[in-house]
């Protein structure tokens, strides 16, 4: 896909990958850009750096676990602005915690954003691109899609559900000429894990370098775009190894010594 003279539609553009993806689109000769969050102050000075480089930009501050508000807000602005050609869906959020001591206020949140709210913004506008017969979606999962961890379960589940998802509408949306999109980026250097504990040995990109390999998988036509040379080991070690996947993971995640001795116990049983 070449985004030269396209509209998108960014979900979580005020910060991170998202921030990111829309800067990149503009640079790259994006038309216009729909820019979707919750803060809406953050989403004007997101709009002041991409009107920089020509792109027209519009502002929709949403929650997207607010179907009905959402469902009015895309239905005018594919009224007001056209077809959107290419839909990111880059909203989610993230809770560290051992999961017997996850609060369940995050767990319902990790679910309403990471998956109803892809899920809703999904619904509303393939519905329209199915219409015109044209049409990009992009799903943004993680490199935990494909690879659960200790203490981020939900967020794992969230994110191997996007893959099934994407995979599933991929063959569903193929004859009304739809292509969708997996972007798995390994740990990401933005506000949002920097409130998390790092697993060990594991090198951050930064969401630039995410939002670039993302335009690079457009140009390919890729089916699914993992992020950094980390991401593609620990996915083929997955294939040949999962057992040596699992103990690198225990090791690196950010639990204490005794837990980590147990699961050994517990392995060797």
């Amino acid at each position: 896909m070449n985004v030269e003279g396209k509209t998108a539609l960014i979900t979580g553009a005020s910060r991170g990958i998202g921030r990111a993806i829309a800067v990149e689109l503009a640079q790259q000769g994006a038309k216009r850009l729909l820019l979707v969050a919750r803060d809406r102050q953050r989403l004007a000075e997101v709009a002041a750096e991409i009107e920089a480089y020509g792109t027209e930009t519009v502002i929709l501050a949403l929650d997207l676990s607010q179907m009905v508000e959402v469902n009015i807000a895309i239905a005018q602005a594919w009224r007001d602005y056209g077809p959107i050609h290419l839909l990111v869906n880059c909203a989610g959020v993230a809770h560290q915690s051992p999961f017997l001591k996850s609060p369940l206020p995050n767990v319902q949140q990790e679910i309403t954003i990471n998956l109803m709210g892809m899920y809703t913004m999904t619904r509303l506008v393939a519905r329209r691109m199915a219409t015109q017969r044209e049409g990009t979606i992009v799903n943004v999962s993680s490199l935990m899609g494909k690879i659960a961890a200790p203490t981020m379960a939900t967020y794992s589940a969230t994110k191997f559900a996007i893959v099934g998802f994407t995979q599933a509408l991929r063959g569903e949306l193929a004859e009304h000429n739809i292509r969708v999109i997996a972007l798995l980026p390994s740990l990401t250097d933005t506000d949002m894990v920097r409130e998390l504990q790092w697993f060990r040995w594991v090198v951050p990109v930064t969401p630039q370098k995410v939002a670039k390999a993302l335009i690079d998988g457009l140009q390919n036509e890729s089916q699914e775009i993992l992020v950094g040379w980390q991401s593609h080991l620990a996915v083929w070690g997955q294939r040949i190894a999962p057992w040596l996947i699992e103990r690198v993971l225990l090791m690196a995640a950010p639990v204490d010594k005794d837990r980590r001795k147990r699961y050994r116990r517990l392995k060797e049983a």
